[in-house]
């Protein structure tokens, strides 16, 4: 393997569970590390939010919210307690939803399907600000 180029980014995802695109950021910090063939690496280094590959805009990213609201209720089951309440969900999400993915370049671009979107998952309402970290590794 080749060269490695990283960056990281701010995210202002609210006070409130968020599926927020960032294929657009990640196609930006491509051409800007002049990538042709590689691999995209996407991390979040918080514990309490994640990285998924969906469509979006169409309703799938409010059905994943919408799922995880079921699967990990905002109540008070949850042993780790601070913050709002059901915080504790919050520190379950990476588990199903984990803070890294990797997607293929090719031509400088992420290869992605026609439908695919690179998504930040934050659905802890306490931090409305969450970084990403770009990573591109040269072929």
């Amino acid at each position: 393997m080749g060269d490695m180029y990283s960056k990281e980014i701010e995210v202002k995802t609210g006070g409130r569970a968020v599926v927020h695109d960032l294929t657009r950021d990640a196609e930006a910090f491509l051409a800007e590390a002049d990538a042709s063939d590689g691999l995209l690496h996407v991390f979040v280094p918080h514990a309490t939010a994640g990285l998924a590959i969906l469509e979006t805009g169409a309703g799938s990213d409010d059905d994943l919210l919408a799922a995880l609201d079921e699967l990990l209720p905002r109540d008070n089951r949850w042993r780790h307690q601070h913050g709002s309440k059901g915080h504790g969900r919050d520190h379950v999400l990476p588990a199903l939803v984990p803070p890294y993915a990797s997607v293929p370049v090719l031509g400088g671009s992420p290869a992605l399907g026609t439908w695919q979107s690179i998504c930040l998952v934050d659905t802890n309402i306490d931090n409305p600000v969450r970084h990403v970290r770009f990573s591109y590794l040269a072929g």
